[in-house]
């Protein structure tokens, strides 16, 4: 019986479930330990189970129950999931666990973003490197899709898919901030402050996302979509995650966020455009306008004073930039083959279907 000295554990809440189901052993584990506060650690035969997994795998990016695991051990440290509980953030069995998902994870993602081209560790040659990376390439796309094709319901699909990083856009990058110094901190900041608003919290780019998925009748609550998402859009998230937790990975993250911005602006012109075409206005399409001139400054900066100015301070750090940015490329390839395959088929890009609103 409860008495009125007890208190709840920090991040633990009371009668809250998490919005999804597990999509495997590993998952279902975790979604039943992770509820409750720390005791012992992880039940006795985790290693078991995880090992299993990650032998059977055929394709990390692509396995439900492996992705899942590793979005739900990352919400830990995030905070955006409310029903876990924070007890086991640090908890010794689960980084342990962990661990192993992130090593397969991270040799999968190298082997399909190899640097063979590297330039000359100065700031002005790592840019015309990312600038030559990251542009636009002709031909069919996403962001073509969307602007030209794109049904109310695929416009819905494509929020869908974007709820599981944009809700918490720019968090993953962040982490890097205590750990760069000079040019390129100042730059990360510079660009980070954008993106939380420059102190105006109804200019959170999350927040005026959040409007969005409002706008066409979703929920904005974060997580509410994910067992509608297939593994590989949870896997770009993940991505994002392992590079920014791990201080052995501040290359990877920069040049991740890198590409990132180099490859936003172009894109988000088209996107509003598509919103437009359904006759939607500006309480939907803000989202996209606003990334139409913020990053087309983004760029400059990401590109020059960030990842160039990075790789001309520390050179040892140069090859994991520019596998940052091919990581981030190739992850958005995978994700777009999956969603625009899927239109372009005749079905739907996701999981399981959502309802449309009335």
């Amino acid at each position: 019986m409860s008495t009125a000295t007890e208190t709840v554990p920090v991040g633990h809440a009371i009668g809250e479930a998490l919005p999804f189901s597990p999509r495997g052993p590993v998952s279902a584990m975790l979604m039943r330990e992770l509820v409750e506060p720390v005791t012992v650690g992880l039940p006795p035969d985790t290693g078991d189970i995880v090992g299993r997994a990650l032998a059977e795998t055929s394709d990390i990016l692509h396995d439900d129950d492996l992705q899942l695991s590793l979005f739900l051990m990352y919400a830990l440290s995030y905070g955006s999931l409310a029903a876990l509980d924070a007890t086991w953030e640090w908890e010794p069995s689960l980084l342990a666990v962990r661990a192993r998902i992130e090593r397969a994870l991270e040799a999968a993602v190298r082997r399909i973003a190899d640097v063979a081209d590297a330039p000359a560790p100065e700031r002005d040659a790592v840019a015309r490197w990312l600038f030559e990376l990251t542009a636009p390439t002709a031909g069919p796309g996403m962001s073509r899709y969307v602007a030209k094709k794109a049904t109310l319901e695929q416009l819905r699909e494509f929020l869908i898919h974007r709820t599981v990083y944009t809700l918490r856009e720019a968090d993953p990058h962040s982490w890097a901030i205590p750990r760069l110094t000079g040019r390129p901190k100042a730059a990360l900041v510079e660009i980070q402050s954008d993106e939380y608003g420059a102190g105006d919290p109804e200019r959170v780019h999350a927040a005026i996302f959040a409007r969005t998925v409002r706008g066409v009748g979703l929920d904005d609550t974060y997580g509410a979509y994910i067992d509608q998402v297939p593994a590989i859009v949870i896997a770009n998230h993940n991505v994002m995650s392992m590079f920014g937790l791990h201080r052995r990975l501040l290359g990877a993250v920069i040049g991740h966020l890198a590409a990132f911005e180099m490859t936003s602006s172009i894109p988000n012109r088209s996107y509003g455009d598509g919103f437009r075409r359904h006759g939607f206005g500006t309480d939907v399409t803000w989202y996209f306008d606003e990334h139409v001139e913020a990053d087309a400054v983004h760029e400059q900066i990401a590109g020059r004073d960030l990842a160039g100015a990075l790789a001309e301070d520390e050179p040892a750090l140069m090859p994991d930039i520019l596998f940052g940015a091919r990581a981030c490329l190739a992850l958005d390839d995978l994700m777009g083959d999956h969603i625009l395959g899927s239109w372009e088929a005749g079905h739907s890009s996701l999981r399981q279907p959502v309802t449309a609103p009335a």
